[in-house]
């Protein structure tokens, strides 16, 4: 399991063409992706499974907890992101709810844009 942070903190101001935002990059990827969005309500859950595709978790809001294979869960709210590869199992659980967005796919690997 690979964390990540997608917020503010972790962007790059864009000025270009008279814009002012932050970006912050997620994933970059050559193959075939599934971008999802997950709403989990109270108590909801995305059951211990295997990655069936490396699969990047980002939590746009609420907050919950999330394992890997050794079943150690870590608490994880918006503006995080984990990164799990393909067999990889996992699990994840909020008791208050949480909306995520999940990209999958092969060609998934987070760890480049950390050097772009």
């Amino acid at each position: 399991m690979e964390w990540f942070r997608f917020d503010e903190r972790v962007g790059k101001p864009i000025t270009e063409f008279g814009s002012d935002f932050i970006m912050s990059k997620v994933v970059v990827t050559e193959e075939k992706t599934y971008v999802t969005c997950m709403h989990l309500q109270e108590g909801g859950r995305i059951g211990y499974h295997p990655a069936v595709v490396n699969q990047l978790l980002l939590v746009i809001k609420g907050e919950g907890t999330v394992c890997g294979e050794e079943q150690e869960y870590v608490s994880i709210s918006e503006g995080e992101a984990v990164f799990w590869g393909k067999g990889e199992k996992h699990e994840t659980r909020t008791e208050k709810g949480l909306i995520a967005i999940v990209i999958e796919g092969d060609g998934v690997t987070p760890s480049l844009m950390a050097s772009q």
